[in-house]
């Protein structure tokens, strides 16, 4: 389904105008049914220089709410490229919301989640929105989520384009933080055969978190040590979903911390206020969110 294009100066929409978006202004944008859902392309950018590879970065996650820090991820790997890895030139970004299925403590509903990362990601030129997790009954793993992108990037569409007007094969990423890196080399964690798909197929951009030890965990992964990037983080930021849903249910103000129409959006839902349980009613479990995959992952990879 189409979605709404980034506002121009001209706009007199809620978002050109600085007021939050309302639920009806997003509504449209959220496919109901795998029936409803189209593989979203809008914001792909041109390949400016044919002679690099065109890269696509896939951020999979709870995003529950979104926050700044997940969106600089995607701000942090753009300069890491430019500047660190010539070779590649990033032509789009995707957030991934995990389903329902996967249940775990302060999981909102997927319809809630995915409302809030379109608002967040409503002023991007090249950030979209995939919910084609978020429309699937049971659980994705993450390679299955990598791949489905790259079906629908370079078998669907055949590449990206190019400034010559012909059209390349587009490499996929996987984004992620330090602690992502950190579970892959925890037993039980991840399946052998999705863990060698991911970071031997794709390959993956390590943004480093504070108190996250990435060069003990890449000690452990040096059969993939080309294909795992680590981002440096310069200004230090630990804002994550866990620490915001805290503050909410305490009655905290979280501002500053996601986009505004995101804090507005959560307080006309009163979400968070009492984070015990998941979006299907169970207790789940205490984890960071999809990106860490914890035990869902060990045993839904192997399905």
């Amino acid at each position: 389904m189409e979605r709404s294009p980034p506002t121009t100066a001209g706009d007199t929409s809620s978002t050109a105008a600085g007021l939050p978006l309302t639920d009806e202004h997003i509504a449209t944008h959220i496919p109901a049914t795998v029936e409803d859902y189209s593989f979203p392309t809008e914001r792909l950018r041109t390949l400016n220089d044919s002679t690099k590879t065109p890269l696509v970065l896939m951020a999979c996650g709870s995003f529950s709410p979104i926050t700044f820090l997940h969106l600089r991820m995607f701000e942090m790997a753009q300069d890491y490229v430019r500047f660190s890895k010539p070779e590649f030139e990033i032509v789009g970004g995707y957030l991934s919301p995990v389903s329902d299925a996967y249940k775990k403590a302060g999981l909102a509903s997927a319809e809630h989640r995915l409302r809030m990362c379109e608002i967040a990601i409503e002023t991007s030129s090249w950030i979209m929105l995939d919910p084609f997790e978020c429309v699937q009954k049971e659980y994705t793993p993450t390679a299955q989520v990598l791949d489905h992108a790259d079906h629908e990037l370079n078998v669907v569409k055949g590449g990206v384009l190019t400034k010559e007007g012909e059209r390349k094969p587009v490499r996929i990423c996987l984004l992620a933080g330090a602690d992502l890196l950190e579970t892959m080399t925890t037993p039980g964690v991840w399946s052998p055969q999705d863990l060698d798909h991911i970071l031997g197929r794709y390959g993956s951009m390590i943004v480093e978190r504070a108190g996250s030890d990435v060069q003990n965990a890449l000690s452990s992964l040096t059969q993939w040590k080309d294909n795992i990037f680590v981002i440096p983080q310069l200004i230090q930021n630990d804002i994550s979903s866990t620490k915001l849903r805290l503050f909410l249910k305490r009655d905290m103000s979280v501002q500053y911390l996601t986009p505004p129409a995101v804090v507005d959006y959560i307080s006309r839902n009163h979400l968070y206020e009492d984070d015990t349980a998941t979006a299907s009613g169970g207790s789940g479990s205490h984890g960071k969110g999809k990106e860490r995959e914890a035990n869902v992952n060990a045993s839904a990879s192997q399905s």
